[in-house]
């Protein structure tokens, strides 16, 4: 049996059965670990869904901004954003049975020997995988739960920006996915920044990216992570156990899964020939 973990798909239906054929991949014995953003901008939004639910534990799929977007559409009453490409899901029949799913996908995935995890943005410096993988079950069980509509309605907003044990309720929640599904560059006491979305040098001053804090190696020593969320670095970190798969196929760029046995990476371009 082989793991792979593939970045973020945004609807990139077609690229993805390419890579799949790159791949071999063998649903009877193969796993597939997705980094979030499954759906929007990309043109095939519903087939992508249909196709990961169809998988059942073959696959294991982070939520990611986006596919936090399309749950705040259905269950929360957001407005709709010009970028969105997701009324494709909006509109199904099986809509229902999709954001069902959907909402009962984690935040955080730790492998069971704590040796990879696996989130959408990544792991902030101040928390170890394990503390992720807790604080990320507290959001999980809302957003299973009758309180779902609640989150949906109240998660969108950038404040707080700094973590604390401290924060409750609302704050606490959206805290916990902005970490998790948004998270890029981050100042010395570890305050999150929105507005940079570029790559390494575009960072605000008194910034940097959160896999640069002191904090993240010694949290995390000894686990290897799986992120997404950051096209901008083009799958780069400059470290051996951080592992960026964003490769911005909805833009153009490529779609890339890794083995995780060996660390192999295999990429088709977004655009065939």
């Amino acid at each position: 049996m082989a793991i792979y973990a593939i970045g973020d798909i945004q609807g990139c239906y077609e690229p993805l059965q390419r890579l799949l054929q790159l791949i071999q991949f063998d649903p009877q014995h193969d796993q597939l670990w997705l980094a979030g953003d499954l759906v929007n901008r990309g043109p095939d939004n519903l087939a992508v869904l249909r196709w990961a639910k169809s998988l059942g534990n073959r696959v294991i799929a982070v939520l990611g901004n986006h596919d936090l977007h399309l749950l705040a559409r259905y269950y929360g009453g957001e407005k709709k954003s010009k970028s969105d490409t997701i009324d494709d899901v909006l509109q199904a029949a099986d809509c229902a049975e999709l954001m069902d799913w959907l909402r009962h996908c984690p935040l955080v995935h730790l492998s069971d020997d704590g040796s990879w995890c696996m989130s959408h943005a990544g792991i902030p410096p101040l928390w170890s995988a394990g503390k992720a993988r807790q604080l990320a079950a507290e959001v999980e069980t809302v957003l299973q739960g009758e309180q779902c509509q609640q989150l949906m309605a109240e998660m969108y907003g950038n404040k707080p920006n700094i973590w604390s044990d401290d924060l409750q309720g609302t704050d606490r929640w959206r805290a916990i996915v902005n970490h998790l599904t948004r998270m890029r560059f981050i100042d010395q006491q570890c305050r999150l920044d929105f507005k940079a979305k570029e790559g390494l040098d575009s960072a605000p001053e008194g910034y940097f990216p959160w896999f640069k804090a002191p904090q993240y190696e010694a949290k995390n020593a000894k686990t290897r992570i799986i992120f997404g969320h950051w096209a901008a670095l083009a799958g780069h970190t400059g470290n051996n156990t951080l592992f960026a798969l964003d490769t911005g196929c909805v833009w153009g760029g490529s779609l890339t899964a890794m083995r995780l046995d060996d660390q192999q990476r295999f990429s088709v371009p977004a655009n065939p020939g």
